[in-house]
């Protein structure tokens, strides 16, 4: 193996899909590799190309970390990948607790009342979070068996990483808008204060 090794999280850009093979741990969208799952980017060289293939390109993937891994626990700050949603509730899958990478993912849900800290009655789903986007949250419940209960009220938490429909990364303008740098299409999101 050869290449650097650095510590990404989903939805990082990794590298062209021109100039690398997409291994494990990986998708390809608009010709670029991006990491699906928190671990370590990993750049194993290409075989010696054959007679027939003369292209072998190196291969980009990422490998889960396990060194150490978190549990979440009640006040624990964490962040989640938004997986299905419904009027009611959001369905995320827990990635880190605080710094700390989970060995596997944690289920969890933010429910509509769990959203916003005022006005929770005109609070809509759709106008919250969508599939895919990153979100930080506080663990507010052990929940059920199936689910932890978490909390996105307070203003450093919601949504820190969307894409927009056009596959672009969104910037927030406001703490309920993101924008589209590249398309200037805005969409509604709970933002994450950033500092």
């Amino acid at each position: 193996m050869s290449g650097g090794i650095e510590s990404v999280t989903p939805g990082r850009r990794l590298g062209l899909a021109e100039e690398y093979e997409a291994g494990s741990g990986t998708y390809t969208r608009n010709g670029m590799i991006y990491s699906s799952i928190l671990g370590t980017k990993v750049v194993e060289k290409a075989e010696e190309p054959k007679e027939t293939d003369s292209q072998s390109k190196p291969t980009l993937y990422v490998k889960r970390s396990n060194a150490k891994f978190a549990i979440p626990v009640i006040g624990s700050e964490v962040l989640c990948r938004v997986v299905r949603m419904n009027p009611r509730a959001a369905s995320v899958a827990i990635m880190m607790v605080g710094s700390t990478p989970c060995q596997e993912d944690f289920q969890g849900v933010v429910r509509v009342q769990d959203i916003r800290a005022t006005e929770k009655d005109l609070v809509q789903m759709i106008n919250s979070f969508r599939p895919g986007d990153i979100i930080r949250a506080e663990v507010i419940s052990l929940g059920d068996q199936r689910s932890y209960y978490l909390a996105t009220t307070k203003n450093e938490h919601g949504v820190i990483f969307a894409q927009s429909a056009a596959g672009n990364t969104m910037v927030p303008i406001s703490w309920e808008e993101m924008q589209d740098p590249k398309t200037k299409d805005t969409e509604k999101r709970k933002c994450a204060k950033t500092f």
